[in-house]
């Protein structure tokens, strides 16, 4: 995908992420399962996950480049990340630190859901804004289950993520 594909796939599962959780009963929304994150935990490490990402390209060049290095290999494919993903997973991986979610409280479900409208938009406005295609191979970002990917992986985590964690909230909705 270049940039433009990515802007475009990224606006396409953000807008169905955001629908699909403003259709959901409060009561789902915030329930709590047994060793399970409600939908509404489930919506704020997405906009954890996502406020990170943003960071990436945040930072100036320069300071992306001191901090991560240079790329050894060419990007992988969207699915290629994606099964990279998956394995990980597979073999136990799992959010840890900043990105998993405290129990929601004392917030509505439709401000918690302009919140990630919120950060969804601006991670896109900065990668518009601050990044030329060819750029996103040619940087790095630590990612904390698949180690340094390329801001390109990034991108393509971000949109996977997104649908991942839609599907999970769809599970929690029926």
């Amino acid at each position: 995908m270049n940039k433009s594909e990515i802007i475009t796939a990224s606006h396409k599962i953000f807008g169905e992420f955001s629908d699909y959780c403003l259709n959901i009963s409060d009561a789902i929304f915030f329930k709590q399962p047994a060793d399970k994150w409600s939908i509404a935990q489930n919506v704020d490490h997405i906009i954890i996950s996502t406020r990170q990402t943003k960071l990436a390209y945040s930072l100036p060049k320069f300071i992306v480049r001191l901090y991560t290095g240079k790329p050894n290999r060419p990007s992988r494919s969207y699915d290629e990340l994606v099964k990279k993903y998956h394995l990980k997973l597979e073999a136990g991986g799992k959010a840890s630190g900043i990105f998993v979610p405290k129990k929601i409280t004392g917030i509505s479900k439709e401000n918690l859901i302009n919140k990630w409208m919120k950060i969804s938009a601006a991670y896109i406005n900065t990668l518009e804004k601050n990044w030329m295609n060819e750029q996103l191979d040619n940087y790095l970002a630590p990612h904390p289950l698949l180690g340094k990917i390329t801001l390109r992986e990034l991108c393509y985590f971000t949109i996977y993520h997104t649908e991942h964690h839609l599907n999970i909230i769809k599970q929690r909705n029926q």
